[in-house]
């Protein structure tokens, strides 16, 4: 797995845009040893030909397609947190024949719309790893991914490099945005990822303790280097697989060749039989 790299000002961009838009076999196969132990994680379903969920145009419930890690059997309120990993999940290959898309940092006024409408348009869900300071200024975008039956992921508040932070400013970091989902969708999220790439222990198990599963990814497009459409619609066909997950960006930056490739290599994607997959109870 490629870590994203840091780029000089990039916090800076996250709020910048900020501001402007103001006005997912039946076992999990688990990497790394657990420090505690857990039950099997829920079956997953992928979206696609087959088509998972309902059908465009009615109604969806918002929690209908979250995975809840080792939990599902629990009574509301008594879940056990999920084990703390050592590593994080690079793919998904309990998915069966399906490709997992995930967007990274927003969600933005700009692009995210346009995202959701690509994948609604073929009636697929995907996951969204949002910045709580981007989700603060942009909750009725929550609320459409959680309505479409898209998983809302936890990606921080600011963005931040997590090794560089203390134990309670990483606790902050991700409790935030934590609430935040839940105060806005109505559950809290069951996944997080680390900006960057960049996972401590800390983050493992704070993750844990906020019943959440540590997701990295298997193809990085590299979209938020803007390498042209032509590129990131090729790596995304290259590397496409069973269980393979696909790392994107809907905000950071400028979105327009991400949104531009969505449109291309998903149709492309479902026609060659692959389903979308996304985490499913």
């Amino acid at each position: 797995m490629k870590k994203e790299e840091m780029i000089p000002g990039r916090r800076a961009l996250l709020r910048l845009a900020a501001c402007l838009g103001a006005a997912v076999t039946t076992r999990v196969f688990f990497p790394g040893e657990a420090r505690a132990p857990g039950a099997s994680a829920a079956p997953v379903a992928a979206a696609g030909p087959p088509a998972a969920g309902p059908p465009a145009g009615v109604a969806r419930n918002p929690a209908a397609y979250r995975l809840r890690p080792m939990t599902d059997d629990a009574p509301s309120g008594l879940r056990t947190p999920p084990p703390v990993r050592e590593k994080p999940f690079r793919e998904l290959p309990q998915v069966g024949h399906a490709v997992v898309l995930t967007f990274d940092d927003g969600p933005d006024p700009r692009y995210t719309p346009d995202i959701l409408g690509t994948l609604r348009a073929h009636d697929v869900r995907a996951m969204f790893f949002v910045c709580g300071e981007m989700a603060s200024y942009h909750r009725d975008l929550l609320r459409r991914m959680a309505a479409d039956g898209h998983v809302v992921g936890n990606h921080t508040w600011s963005h931040p490099q997590l090794p560089q932070l203390t134990r309670s400013a990483i606790r902050k970091e991700m409790e935030r945005t934590s609430e935040l989902i839940e105060d806005t969708v109505g559950a809290p999220p069951v996944w997080f990822r680390a900006p960057y790439g960049a996972w401590n222990r800390d983050s493992f198990e704070i993750g844990a303790e906020l019943g959440m599963e540590p997701l990295a990814w298997t193809v990085d497009t590299l979209d938020w280097t803007t390498p042209g459409t032509d590129k990131i619609v090729k790596a995304v066909r290259d590397g496409a697989g069973p269980g393979v997950v696909v790392l994107s960006h809907d905000a950071g930056g400028n979105r327009e060749q991400s949104v531009a490739a969505l449109r291309r290599y998903l149709p492309e994607l479902i026609a060659e039989g692959y389903g979308v997959g996304v985490p499913h109870p």
